[in-house]
This record gives C-alpha cells, sequence and structure tokens, in this order.
C-alpha cells in the first residue's frame, strides 16, 4: 500500500531511505515537474519502466545530491563540464558524461549517463538521503503529460509507488537543457532553459 506523506525533509529522510533500500519507488517534487525515482538498482528501475509502462531502450536520468555526487554514476567529470556544473548547478542543465562502469545496464544501454542537480532543496534532500544519486524521470505514464502535483502522479502509478512526497503544487516549466562533449567541442543536445549562448560565455 502506498503513502502520501507531506514533505518535512528532515523527518521523511529516514523513511525514504528505507523505501529505496528495500528497491520500491517514491514520488518527489522537484523543481520543474514531480518525479518517480529509485536507487541505482536493476531490479528497482525494471519496476520504474513497468509502473510507468516505458520502453526500455529510453535511458533514465540521474538527479544528484550536488556537484560531489558527479563520480558517483560518471567515470569522469571533465574541465569544460565542471565548468558548466559550477555556472548553472542547481537548475535546469543536464550534463550527458561517460558513464561508471557497474551500474545497471537498465540504467542506460548507452556509454553515458545524463545527470542534473536540481534546483529545489526539498529535493536535493531526499536525494541525499539516499546516497546523493537517484534514477528520476517523470512521474507519469510515458508520453502522457507530466505531473504537477502528487495526487496527479499518483492517479497515474497508484501503488507502483511505495511512497509519495506531497511537496505542493509544481512549477511545471520547460525541461532541462540537455548537452554533451566531444573532446572540448560543446554539443547540444536538447534546447531548454539554457541558451547555448550563455553555455558558451560560461565556458569562455
Amino acid at each position: 500500500m502506498s503513502h502520501i506523506i507531506p514533505v518535512d525533509y528532515a523527518n521523511a529522510a529516514q523513511m525514504v531511505a528505507a523505501v529505496l533500500r528495500a528497491g520500491d519507488l517514491i514520488v518527489l517534487p522537484t523543481d520543474t515537474v514531480y518525479g518517480v525515482g529509485c536507487a541505482l538498482d536493476a531490479v528497482a528501475l525494471s519496476r520504474i519502466f513497468e509502473a510507468k509502462q516505458r520502453p526500455p531502450e529510453r535511458a533514465v536520468p540521474v538527479l544528484l545530491a550536488d556537484a560531489d555526487s558527479v563520480l558517483l554514476v560518471a567515470r569522469a567529470f571533465p574541465d569544460p563540464a565542471r565548468r558548466l556544473a559550477e555556472a548553472f548547478w542547481p537548475g535546469p542543465l543536464t550534463l550527458v558524461l561517460p558513464k561508471r562502469d557497474g551500474l545497471p545496464s537498465n540504467l542506460s544501454y548507452m556509454p553515458t549517463i545524463g545527470v542534473r542537480v536540481p534546483d529545489h532543496a526539498g529535493a536535493r534532500a531526499i536525494i541525499a538521503a539516499g546516497g546523493g544519486a537517484l534514477a528520476v524521470t517523470s512521474a507519469n505514464r510515458s508520453d502522457e503529460p507530466p505531473a504537477l502535483s502528487v495526487q496527479e502522479a499518483m492517479d497515474y502509478l497508484a501503488d507502483a509507488v511505495a511512497l509519495y512526497l506531497d511537496g505542493g503544487p509544481s512549477p511545471g516549466g520547460v525541461a532541462s537543457t540537455v548537452v554533451a562533449f566531444e573532446g572540448d567541442e560543446l554539443q547540444m543536445l536538447r534546447a531548454g532553459p539554457i541558451s547555448e549562448a550563455d553555455l558558451r560565455a560560461a565556458l569562455g
């Protein structure tokens, strides 16, 4: 049976950690929409794909508690990517980095992984309680509109999620800008709130 609790992050941390250790799913507010997340565990990830009816070839992004957590999931944090993180994290920038060995194959079948630090203090506290890095994707059925409230997330995912964290209405907004690097050359993979001009300016 699912539990819905209002967000009191200090008191929720122990419950969040226990749910994630059990391989179960949580729903959490972020700086854009509600997300459904789990530990970096193959069985837990399979539950996300099943709950969302998500095609298995789609990689799941990773949300981080802070920039220091990047190397939990990335094999390297090249200097250009680090400079963008310093300029735009926490915020709507996803960096595509080389994936660390040993992560579940169903997190990403590619040699890369997308990482972001959300601009939402509560979300970062939840992620920290889960070890600093969680697989998080939008809390909806695949290709349906994103959930902007905990009730909308529950309407989509019901008892597939063990713990719903209610942070009030979500701000919604545009999905994050996604970038990668080929050597030191910036590659724009998805346009978003941060412009290519701003990114290049931060790179100097």
